[in-house]
């Protein structure tokens, strides 16, 4: 047989001019929702150290859904001496050229303080793998959480890394403050499903304490700000906010600190609810027995930039984070990073009384630091993780650049809920 060297570069020139015009066609990875379950992610709805709340989703095949848990044994019989639960379902209507979905959520109850747990979810056939997770303790024991600001653009390329990274520095972190824009666009299921992708396992292990930036909110024909309806299926919350913004605003206890979250694009857009959330917080804080408390929501009181100033919403909740002694407001939405306290006319200085106030972002979009009094430590055009570690009387903040690089560090100690927490600089630049 002869060989033809000329068909040969003939055939292969057609082949590649196949693929480039097969690749052309290739649309967004399939994020649509199948029989097997996805999405799985970890909150709460209850009390850390006896309950835990799962949400997953499926297509609309899967009629009734189930999950399984035990205390962890090591054994590989996990199918052996389980509890059952059904689900309670929920159906997200297609919009914005996505399919019907159906989510899923149990929340596994009576559960026993600091104990490891497996679980898995699904229905006949289809099940997930089997996940673990962690009760808090009953008493204080340490215990470390991690805090990303926004990740909003790129987020399957780029945010991705971000995320495993933190999990790689602190895989034993008992959850995970997201401060809003977790996406670009509102109700769009593509970019909510790179979110997922991006956290993956991490989400079924850590639970998730999401706020809502301006990117999870849209204006209806009325002009009505509405909340991206992914958010109110896939994040199962605790639902003790004020009336109406149950799904956004919200309280966890775990162990010896109170984690708040606030709508920041409600109280910046709308004075009702502006004054239904301070009403609300003022009670909060008022009960509150925890002697840590952390404030998280998404438009800093204090911007990084010029050109943003939320003044109203500073004047209004800055007096009561000072009376109340919060330990740390955990923001994003400037796309930098930025550090300061705050002395009682509002700038920065060792003596500052009030809480630490930060701003972070975790996604690639970048924003430039103009400067202002108020910031101790400024970054621009860096991704980053923060890592808090909590015990006893001492909080412990790191921040870090996405290499691994300690980038921020502080500390505050204090015994009483009632007084300030004394601060201590630990920033590598100023050694």
């Amino acid at each position: 047989m002869k060989f033809n060297m000329n068909s040969l570069k003939r055939s292969i020139s057609l082949m590649a001019l196949l693929v480039v015009a097969g690749l052309s066609k290739i649309n967004a990875q399939d994020f649509n929702p199948k029989p097997f379950p996805d999405r799985v992610i970890l909150t709460w709805t209850g009390n850390p150290e006896v309950s835990q709340t799962v949400t997953w989703r499926t297509d609309t095949t899967i009629v009734a859904s189930k999950a399984q848990i035990k205390a962890e044994d090591s054994s590989p019989a996990l199918e052996e001496s389980i509890t059952t639960y059904d689900a309670g379902s929920r159906v997200l209507s297609g919009g914005n050229n996505y399919a019907i979905a159906k989510y899923h959520q149990v929340t596994f109850a009576n559960l026993k303080p600091g104990t490891v747990y497996a679980y898995r979810v699904g229905a006949g056939n289809y099940w997930s793998e089997w996940f673990q997770f962690t009760t808090a303790s009953v008493t204080n024991k340490p215990f470390s959480f991690i805090y990303l600001g926004d990740a909003q653009n790129d987020i399957r390329s780029k945010w991705s890394r971000v995320i495993r990274k933190a999990f790689a520095h602190q895989p034993d972190a008992r959850f995970i403050i997201h401060t809003g824009d977790l996406i670009n666009r509102s109700n769009n299921d593509q970019e909510w499903g790179e979110w997922h992708y991006g956290g993956g396992f991490i989400n079924g292990m850590i639970p998730s304490l999401p706020s809502p930036g301006n990117h999870e909110y849209v204006r209806d024909d009325n002009r009505k700000l509405i909340l991206d309806p992914h958010w109110g299926v896939q994040y199962t919350l605790p639902g003790n906010g004020p009336k109406g913004l149950e799904e956004s605003v919200y309280y966890i206890d775990y162990q010896n600190m109170k984690v708040i979250s606030l709508d920041s694009q409600m109280i910046i857009l709308d004075e009702a609810s502006a004054k239904i959330q301070y009403e609300w917080l003022e009670k909060v804080l008022k009960e509150n027995k925890k002697l840590w408390t952390v404030i998280t929501f998404h438009h800093p009181i204090f911007s990084t930039a010029k050109s943003r100033d939320n003044k109203e919403f500073r004047e209004r909740f800055k007096p009561l984070f000072d009376k109340y002694h919060i330990d740390l407001v955990l923001q994003g939405h400037d796309h930098t990073y930025s550090r300061g306290q705050n002395l009682p006319r509002g700038l920065s200085g060792r003596e500052a009384s009030g809480p630490v106030y930060l701003v972070s972002v975790a996604g690639p979009k970048m924003y430039k630091v103009d400067g202002a009094k108020w910031m101790n430590v400024s970054l621009e055009n860096t991704q980053l993780f923060q890592v808090i570690h909590v015990e006893g009387g001492k909080l412990k903040f790191e921040a870090y650049k996405t290499s691994g690089e300690l980038f921020d560090a502080f500390s505050l100690k204090k015994s009483s809920k009632d007084k300030a927490a004394e601060f201590t600089d630990m920033n590598p630049a100023s050694k």
